[in-house]
């Protein structure tokens, strides 16, 4: 009998983890690669899974694709390693039947690869799949939807072979975009998946309750691969340990789900199939069940701000805010003294860079904290997606909104090389598109997978602008993109040139959203080319770095002739924008406070005039 006639009248089991059975035996390196180096370990373990009852075994080929050999530069090896994965699993097959695995390629960061990447390379590797006539196709570990939709697209138009498709849950029932796993699966179902269903990440107890909210399909079947538990580090390496029995009980529980293909995925082993395997050995598939109804959260309340955001203030009116850095020791009185004169000298917000320039501060969290406690002061707190993975980031957001702080600028971050531990690791897991859609999705009341969060955050999005680039219109774009992404207002790094400001206004001018446009008064000639020549985004024109030459050595000339350029550039700026943005060097906040005194000076002049 063929896959699609099994299917129709029985429960199948499949096979367990390929890779992390390897990995237990020392092998940590490409899996799909063994294939040609090693073929008889993969055909052994093959052996070992049909041996313990599994009526599908899956071809070695999860990560068989162009995207994924590449980093291993195994690239020009995919035609071989498909074709012999296929042929390994046929020789050890029998009368198992041998599905062409195809696993997912984006995880959460969505901007690794374009889905024209993603679709050209699981194109490849579908046809030298079916090219080796596999019995079915196994698309597997599939964590974002619109991935596993547009792929499963490509399958359905190219075979007509039985195509079972696993998506991998984010959170319990979730998948990671938000999607109910219910809605996700019968997506999948109406796009043609012969079998739909779940596998990785989780073990079989969220699996059997994740299941138990979707209801059987008219069009498809239900599959799941659970691993065989959450994963230990021991030694530096991941371990998995679930006892064989457990497994035993929950094929009993899969097949009361209705599920019609019962495998294993990472830390699965021969003994978790068998068990499996002998669990429901002769019973027919489950035709019906009670499907759990979920309840719906409460709906998320959000409590209203007490101040106008700082995109509000800069379309109504004059606004400014000053970059004061956190202090890089533990003595927090000077900075709290700088804070203090900029409130006086009458700024509206303090802005607090997080780790500038990849060098450990103070947590400019703590920092904002203090100065709303102890000076009534507002703080605009910056997040990078350097320092933080994707679950710190909302961690981050959760504990900024305890604390009352809702104004923050989502930036990707210097990279750690630049900073006094150029070995630390850059995380990276976000964009800074992808911050400011998670904020947003927070103000919304949802975690990044969707889940309720209990309330609506009012976080008020600042997001950054360089300006300082040969071609100003991609750098409009990249604001165009980051609107879309819900950016409420942005902050431009220090700009030193009338001209520039006039062409960034030109630029920008279609735009609704505010930009607070930046100034950072230079202290020293030394000052100046540190600026010019080491750090990058800005550049000085020829002009200024000689006249803070020319102010000599003479600390008082250089202070003054810095103050004076950025005045001029403040005449401009404030004519073109609302926002004004000063950076405080080296926190000397004399300098701000006196630059703010300028503006506010201005201000009143024009008023009076």
């Amino acid at each position: 009998m063929g896959l699609f006639e099994d299917i129709k009248s029985k429960i199948l089991i499949a096979d367990g983890a390929m890779g992390t059975l390897l990995y237990s035996y020392g092998i940590d390196r490409c899996f799909e690669e063994l294939n040609i180096s090693k073929p008889d370990e993969v055909k052994r373990i093959h052996e070992a899974y049909v041996q313990a009852g599994a009526d599908i075994i899956q071809t070695n080929t999860y990560g068989a694709n162009f995207i994924k050999l590449s980093r291993y530069g195994l690239e020009d090896e995919t035609k071989q390693i498909n074709e012999k994965a296929v042929r390994i699993a046929r020789s050890a097959a029998g009368s198992a039947h041998v599905l062409g695995t195809l696993g997912g390629i984006r995880t959460f960061n969505k901007n690794a690869y374009s889905l024209e990447d993603i679709k050209r390379s699981f194109r490849e590797q579908l046809y030298l799949l079916l090219n080796e006539q596999p019995d079915g196709l196994l698309l597997e570990t599939y964590y974002d939807l619109e991935e596993a939709r547009e792929v499963l697209k490509i399958a359905r138009k190219e075979t007509e072979l039985p195509i079972i498709l696993n998506v991998s849950m984010h959170e319990e029932g979730v998948l990671q975009d938000g999607t109910p796993l219910s809605e996700g699966l019968k997506l999948l179902a109406d796009l043609g998946a012969d079998v739909v269903g779940i596998n990785c990440r989780l073990g079989p107890y969220h699996m059997i309750n994740a299941l138990e909210e979707v209801p059987l399909l008219e069009d498809a079947y239900l599959s799941v691969y659970p691993n065989s538990s959450l994963p230990s580090l021991v030694e530096g390496r991941l371990v998995y340990e679930t006892d064989d029995q457990y497994f035993r009980d929950s094929a009993m529980e899969f097949r009361n789900q209705g599920a019609r293909i019962i495998g294993g995925c990472c830390g699965t082993t021969p003994n978790h199939i068998r068990a499996m395997a002998e669990a429901v050995k002769g019973l027919p598939p489950v035709t019906e069940k009670h499907v759990k109804t979920r309840k719906k959260a409460a709906a998320a309340v959000r409590h209203e701000r007490t101040e106008p955001a700082l995109d509000e203030l800069a379309k109504e009116k004059r606004s400014i805010i000053v970059e004061l850095d956190p202090p890089k020791q533990l003595n927090f009185e000077k900075f709290l003294r700088a804070a203090q004169e900029l409130k006086s000298a009458g700024i509206d917000a303090l802005t607090l860079a997080d780790n500038s320039l990849a060098t450990p501060r103070i947590s400019n969290v703590a920092c904002g904290a203090l100065l709303k406690q102890q000076l009534d002061m507002r703080s605009l707190v910056h997040i990078t997606c350097r320092d933080r993975n994707l679950i710190g980031l909302q961690s981050h957001l959760m504990g900024l909104d305890t604390l009352g702080l809702s104004d923050v600028l989502a930036i990707t971050g210097d990279p750690s090389k630049i900073g006094d531990f150029p070995g630390a690791t850059s995380v990276y897991d976000l964009t800074s598109f992808d911050l400011i859609s998670l904020i947003k999705q927070f103000n919304e009341g949802l975690s990044y997978s969707g889940k309720p969060l209990g309330k609506k955050t009012n976080f008020s999005v600042a997001a950054a602008f360089n300006p300082n680039v040969r071609h100003i219109d991609k750098a409009v774009k990249r604001i165009e993109k980051k609107i879309d992404c819900g950016a409420d207002y942005f902050i431009s790094q220090p700009v030193y040139s009338e001209e520039q400001l006039i062409k960034i206004h030109e630029e920008t001018k279609h735009l609704k959203t505010p930009i607070y446009i930046g100034v950072m008064p230079l202290t020293s000639s030394r000052n100046a080319e540190f600026i010019h020549n080491e750090i990058p985004g800005i550049k000085l024109s020829d002009a200024i770095r000689e006249k803070m030459a020319l102010a000599g050595n003479d600390k008082q000339k250089q202070t003054e002739e810095g103050l004076t350029i950025a005045r001029s550039l403040l005449d401009t700026a404030c004519d073109l924008f609302n926002g004004i943005y000063l950076i405080t060097p080296f926190l000397r906040s004399d300098l701000t406070a006196e630059l703010t005194a300028y503006i506010h000076k201005k201000e009143k002049e024009t008023t009076n005039a």
